[in-house]
Order: C-alpha cells, then sequence, then structure tokens
C-alpha cells in the first residue's frame, strides 16, 4: 500500500511539473535558470560597427558592453542575476537593422534591444518591435516621430523636437542671425533636424531660411552646393549632419573660401569630427545634449571608459551606458515582483523615476522621451566650448543654469 501511495505521489509530481513547464514555455519566459539561485537576462545591441558611421556606433556598443560588464562583476549580480549581451551590426543600413533586430525579436530569452543608433534604423525597427512587444531604447536616434510609434520605444537622447526647437531660437535670439542657408542630408536624421529648427527660427519675426540645398547619403562632393550657399544671403549655413558629411563640408567650404559660420545639431558632438576636419572646426556653433555636470559616477564611468576603449566618451556613449543601466534596473525590479515577461520588463522600463545616470537624473514623458533641456557649445579651435543649457518657452528661449 505505501509503495502504492509513493508511486501515485511521484506520478502527480511529475504530471505537475510537466504542466508548470508547458505553462512557462506559453507564457513566454526570458529568464534562463542555472545552477542554484543564478539566473541570465538577455538584451541585443544593435548599431553601426562597421561602414561611415561606424564611430557612433562602437561608441555606443563599447558604453552598453561596460555597463553590464560592470554589473556582471558585481556581488550584487551574484546574488540575483547575471546579464548576457549580443551586439549586431546594421552598418548603418535600415534593411540589415531591420533583419538583427528580427533575429533579436526571434530570440525568446531576450527581453530588449539596445539601440539602433541611427535615426532612420530606428524607424525601420520600431513599428515591427512595438507589434511584437519587445522595449527599445536608443541612445542616439533624435527624430521627434520615433517614440510616436508606441509604448514599447524609448530614448535616452532628447528629441528633434527640442532640439530644432532650441536651436532656431537660439540662432535668431541669441546670435541675432536674421537669414540662414542650410545643407543637410536626405534622411530622417537630417531632415528632421532641419525642419525642426526652420520652423522655431522662422517663428521669430524677420528671421528666414533663405536657400536650402540637400545631399544624398554617401556624397562626397558638396562643392556644387556649397557654391551656390556661398552666393545667397544668409549670414550662417546650417550643417545638421554625420560626421562623415561634416567633416568635408567643412573642408571643401574652406576651399571655396566660405566665410560664413557654420552652425549644426548633435552629430557634431562626436569627437571623430576634430580627427577628420579639426583644421576647419574653429567657430563652429551646434546645439547638443547638456554638458554633463560633475559628479563621482560621471568621473567613473569616463576613466573606466577611456581605460577600455583607449578614447573618452561622447554624449550618446553616455546616453547607451544610462540605457543598459535602466535595463538592468528594471529587469531587477521585474523579477522582484516575481514576473518574467517582455510585457513586464516594458512595464518597468516605463515606470523608472529620477534615474541616476552619468549624464544626469533621468525621467521619461508618457511617450518614453526624456524630459531634458538643451545644450549649445561653440567650437574654439578643436576645443567645444559649453555655452548653456537652454529650453524654450512661448517662443522665448531661456538659459536654465
Amino acid at each position: 500500500m505505501v509503495r502504492r501511495k509513493m508511486g501515485l505521489v511521484l506520478l502527480v509530481a511529475s504530471l505537475f511539473a510537466l504542466f508548470a513547464v508547458s505553462c512557462n514555455k506559453k507564457s513566454g519566459s526570458n529568464v534562463s535558470s542555472g545552477k542554484g539561485e543564478e539566473r541570465t537576462v538577455k538584451f541585443y545591441f544593435i548599431g553601426p560597427l562597421t561602414g561611415d558611421y561606424a564611430n557612433y556606433g562602437t561608441y555606443c556598443r563599447d558604453a552598453v558592453e561596460y555597463a553590464i560588464e560592470e554589473f556582471n562583476r558585481s556581488e550584487a549580480a551574484h546574488a540575483r542575476f547575471s546579464v548576457q549581451l549580443e551586439a549586431l551590426d546594421s552598418a548603418g543600413d535600415q534593411n540589415k537593422a531591420l533583419a538583427q533586430a528580427e533575429k533579436a525579436v526571434a530570440d525568446k530569452s531576450a527581453l530588449g534591444i539596445l539601440g539602433p543608433v541611427l535615426t532612420g534604423e530606428t524607424f525601420s525597427v520600431a513599428g515591427m518591435c512595438q507589434n511584437v512587444g519587445i522595449t527599445v531604447m536608443s541612445p542616439s536616434a533624435t527624430h521627434k516621430d520615433i517614440t510616436d510609434t508606441g509604448d514599447y520605444i524609448f530614448r535616452t537622447v532628447i528629441s528633434d523636437g527640442l532640439q530644432g526647437e532650441v536651436a532656431g531660437a537660439y540662432f535668431a535670439q541669441e546670435l541675432k542671425y536674421k537669414k540662414l542657408a542650410v545643407l543637410y542630408t536626405m534622411n530622417d536624421y537630417s531632415k528632421g533636424l532641419y525642419e525642426g529648427m526652420k520652423k522655431s527660427f522662422e517663428s521669430n519675426p524677420g528671421c528666414q531660411v533663405v536657400m536650402t540645398e540637400t545631399c544624398n547619403i554617401g556624397d562626397r562632393d558638396f562643392r556644387t552646393q556649397l557654391t551656390r550657399l556661398k552666393s545667397s544671403t544668409a549670414e550662417a549655413i546650417y550643417i545638421p549632419n554625420y560626421t562623415e558629411e561634416m567633416a568635408q563640408i567643412l573642408e571643401q567650404a574652406s576651399q571655396l573660401g566660405i566665410k560664413k559660420p557654420f552652425l549644426s545639431g548633435d552629430g557634431f558632438s562626436n569627437p571623430i569630427i576634430y580627427d577628420n576636419a579639426g583644421a576647419y572646426t574653429d567657430g563652429v556653433v551646434y546645439v547638443a545634449p547638456p554638458q554633463v555636470k560633475a559628479s563621482t559616477l560621471y568621473s567613473a564611468f569616463v576613466n573606466a571608459y577611456s581605460k577600455k576603449t583607449g578614447h573618452a566618451p561622447d554624449s550618446f556613449a553616455c546616453n547607451a551606458y544610462d540605457a543598459a543601466n535602466i535595463y538592468i534596473d528594471a529587469a531587477e525590479r521585474m523579477l522582484n515582483r516575481g514576473e518574467n515577461s517582455r510585457e513586464a520588463f516594458r512595464k518597468q522600463v516605463a515606470a523608472t523615476k529620477d534615474f541616476a545616470g552619468v549624464s544626469g537624473t533621468i525621467n521619461f514623458a508618457p511617450n518614453g522621451d526624456l524630459i531634458a533641456n538643451q545644450g549649445v557649445y561653440k567650437v574654439n579651435g578643436k576645443i567645444p566650448s559649453f555655452l548653456g543649457e537652454y529650453r524654450v518657452v512661448n517662443n522665448k528661449l531661456q538659459k536654465a543654469n
């Protein structure tokens, strides 16, 4: 009788275990279990690691890798869980970025995607990721419409909507320009910045964008456009592009004898610009994330990142480091609640409040945008000087610090 009862108990236990495993598979578990209490969560990084824009992608990837390495070395990780990262190369191509995102989505162990890095890549990925329900957080995709895709899309960089608004107001109200010309690349990033700046600039009395020239992705010769801009009545030229184009624009403008000052956006914050066009960067004014306030956290990151990579981080690398740590924090809060799904992870990311990042205190607006002001810089030779932190209230530029 005892043997029969014991056999019945074992049979029930086996059936219960089988049922539990089956339920776990249906619920879409995203945390793998190892020995004892060890658990692992997985994230993907997507960005250009080769090609013309690889400088942006590698800076961000290195920051994400360091954040995860740092956490995995900590005692806290051994007590709670560890993080696995897989970095995928988009090569700056929207179709390849989408294919890489599909790979990440197909990996049922993945909780979220860090990146993509470029605006066009993020646009190509966002809709699919929203539809399948996997969180995306870009450290550098700035077009104002990206987060309109849905509630799974976040960013730790300021949107073009705010950047363009501050840029136009600063150029008109602080620099006192009345006429501007523009040369922008036909991609989502550059076009978004141009449109935002133009709308803001022309909302000021007497201000007008008097000439607009465009170029295509991959162009190397800008002399035709620059020659026309040189003869325009514009007082300055706005070039809201990536470093590859801007470096050549500045060099060719110098060769053509253009004396008009140049203005730009946050693409100019990558230090590669000084390697590629340092002889021509003096005097450029650009709008980008505010200068990070001195803190122990920021100093420790800069020192560690510089030691790891051989160069200091740019603003997007700081954003990527913060994004990775926000993901880790959200995963921990999810697990502490006894939850384990992509939907539960998204909810914890959205619930992030007053997160202490190297780029400052981070909060998200309901649409996933970063709540922040904008910074303005002027380059002296090869050294950017921080001019202040700004916002626009009722069409009036206000200094925030």
